[in-house]
């Protein structure tokens, strides 16, 4: 696909804004890139760190050159952003929970106060998929989601990244797997987040960056100790087994390349969410090339 327009004049000036958070599948994916371990020819990165939702927000103001998002939020800015083949997250078994500290059915769900890490979160768009009539839902950092639950500032709470893994430990339970959910009834891999580019900065430069993105994740599985350090710098005080297994879980071979059946995936979901009426339509091709 030739992405059309004129491009950015930070482009031109060889300087490209890429956003990521500081969890550690992106941590790891954008190591190398980020601190000039591989050679990006002409282009120097401006790395923005935030949260999920943060990138979602950038992304809708079209603040950002490059950058990860959810892919509800990149279906809401895809007039602007076009995805590219490497970065992404999707699989299998990886998938947003809803926990909460009493025993829930789930025929209970619908009348509960639910936490959600952000309104384009691919997260909330499986709570609104599979739960329609829940109304009462508050936004929170998703890391904040779990003590909320606990200090009974809400019912229950959608869960992301590394927290499906210490929920259990903080005396949480499990309401439903969304993520289960979601393969059981779609039969697809979930797709989490992408890795999107301004369609201004044209056909030739998205191609470089999105080669240079696969070529810093082969890099990372090539020579994870010189990562894992940057890893661990910005994964604060996360317990390293559970650093290692979010990286096991959320980087894989849908992240070097969505290939077509990663792709497939994409549109099952964002189709799913236009169905339901939760996404807008997409006008324009979504990926970079086919």
């Amino acid at each position: 696909m030739e992405v059309s327009g004129q491009r950015s004049p930070i482009a031109l000036k060889g300087s490209i804004s890429l956003a990521f958070s500081p969890c550690p599948n992106d941590t790891f994916m954008f190591a190398a890139l980020a601190n000039g371990w591989i050679d990006t020819g002409e282009f120097k990165f401006q790395i923005i760190m935030a949260d999920i939702e943060e990138l979602n927000r950038l992304a809708g103001d079209g603040k950002t050159d490059l950058s990860k998002m959810s892919f509800p939020a990149f279906a809401h800015a895809s007039y602007e952003y076009v995805l590219l083949q490497s970065g992404s997250a999707l699989g299998k078994g990886c998938g947003p929970l809803l926990i909460s500290k009493n025993k829930f059915g789930e025929e209970e769900v619908k009348n509960l106060s639910i936490a959600i890490p952000g309104k384009r979160t691919t997260a909330n768009l499986l709570l609104s998929i599979f739960f329609p009539e829940v109304n009462n839902k508050t936004e929170m950092l998703f890391s904040e989601i779990e003590n909320a639950v606990l200090a009974d500032k809400c019912d229950a709470g959608v869960i992301i990244h590394e927290n499906r893994f210490t929920y259990r430990q903080k005396g949480l339970q499990l309401l439903s797997d969304l993520g289960r959910k979601w393969e059981e009834s779609i039969r697809q891999p979930l797709p989490l987040g992408c890795i999107a580019g301004k369609r201004m900065l044209g056909n030739e430069v998205l191609l470089k960056t999105e080669a240079l993105i696969k070529q810093s994740i082969e890099f990372a599985y090539a020579n994870p100790e010189k990562v894992m350090p940057y890893v661990r710098a910005h994964a604060q005080e996360m317990d390293e087994h559970v650093m290692r297994q979010h990286i096991e879980l959320y980087v894989n071979r849908y992240s070097i390349a969505l290939g077509a059946e990663g792709k497939k995936a994409v549109m099952v979901l964002l189709s799913k969410g236009m169905e339901s009426g939760l996404l807008p339509s997409l006008n324009k091709e979504i990926f970079l090339h086919e």
